[in-house]
């Protein structure tokens, strides 16, 4: 890597957490592993007095308790959620954020309603184009302060799978989670997924909030608009085998048979396949997929048998999906470092 991480990027990581990539191993991440961002601070809620409020262009303007909310019927859904600045730190020149490697990322079971089932209940009027979640988190970022609130084109919400769930791997939603409800959108990356919600608000035009208008586009420069981040660009992830050196991380493998697993997603379309290279992209060979017990918003497992031989080696993995999209070997480049999903690469000295 290239300049320095700077005091202020080592206070978003104090704040911040990734997932050890050795949690790959689990079908669904523990809450404590899987990866946390947040943007401003953890709200303090009263539960008791917390509401969901849904208003705007609606026949009915709503408001649900957290009560209320937990006694109508529920889904489940097994979602893998990655932020869309994962893998910024390998990209050069550096770019000055919450400084994650690879491990943004985690699948977790969430629990609650679906967006389309309290909009059909709310109404819809003509006109309605967009839908704005907001939360109870506020701050200050490029000079605005703000609530912070995304939105989703309404064919998008009536359409699809998005929840707003109070429940995660059977408890609780914990506070760094967004208790007492927030909203999970899958196959969208993690930024979409508005924590501490507490209001949905039907626009009829797109909701031009920072978060929408600056935050979260690809851009090659400054002052372009630039096109907005949505769904996840596939990725694989390897458990790094055999064991760590400290500092550095570099993997020691004994001679012989090494299975190496892994998981792999994308949100554009399902994963149809994986490949692994053992010499840092020269070769690749095709890895054998688990079934997609999970369902389609979950990644998917994957496995490969290396017969390891002495030397230094340079293992990568690499997915593609049903619409033919394959994860570059080299990092791209764009001013926020987003959506960065270039071939993990693992140094392995084999003894």
């Amino acid at each position: 890597m290239g300049d320095a991480i700077s005091v202020e990027e080592l206070q978003l990581a104090a704040r911040n957490h990734g997932m050890p990539l050795e949690a790959l191993r689990w079908d669904v991440t523990p809450i404590g592993l899987h990866y946390l961002l947040t943007h401003y601070d953890i709200p303090d809620v009263d539960a008791e007095s917390w509401r969901l409020e849904i208003d705007g262009l609606v026949d009915r303007a709503l408001s649900f308790s957290l009560g209320e909310l937990r006694a109508m019927p529920s889904v489940e859904l097994a979602v893998t959620m990655e932020c869309a600045g994962n893998g910024r730190a390998h990209v050069e020149p550096h770019v000055v954020s919450q400084p994650w490697l690879l491990e943004a990322v985690g699948t977790a079971r969430w629990r609650g309603i679906p967006v389309a089932v309290l909009l059909d209940e709310a109404g819809s009027r003509d006109g309605a184009v967009d839908v704005l979640f907001t939360g109870l988190d506020r701050g200050v970022e490029g000079g605005e302060e703000q609530a912070y609130a995304r939105s989703l084109p309404l064919a998008e919400v009536l359409s699809g799978d998005a929840l707003v769930a109070y429940e995660v791997n059977g408890a609780v939603l914990p506070p760094q989670h967004g208790f007492p409800l927030r909203l999970v959108v899958p196959g969208w990356y993690g930024m979409t997924s508005v924590k501490w919600l507490s209001r949905i608000t039907l626009l009829d035009v797109p909701f031009d909030g920072y978060q929408m208008r600056q935050a979260y586009r690809r851009r090659m420069h400054e002052d372009e608009v630039g096109e907005a981040i949505t769904r996840m660009a596939p990725r694989s992830l390897m458990v790094p085998p055999g064991i760590p050196e400290f500092m550095s991380r570099s993997r020691v493998v004994e001679t012989g048979r090494c299975e190496v697993v892994g998981r792999a997603w994308s949100g554009e379309s399902e994963v149809v396949g994986v490949e692994v290279s053992t010499d840092g992209g020269a070769t690749w060979f095709e890895a054998e997929l688990d079934d997609d017990a999970l369902g389609r918003w979950a990644w998917r497992g994957w496995r490969f048998v290396w017969s390891a031989e002495p030397g230094e080696h340079e293992l990568c993995c690499r997915a593609r999906d049903a619409e033919g999209n394959v994860q570059p070997l080299e990092p791209p480049w764009n001013v926020g470092g987003y959506m960065n999903n270039a071939v993990q690469r693992v140094s392995v000295t084999v003894a």
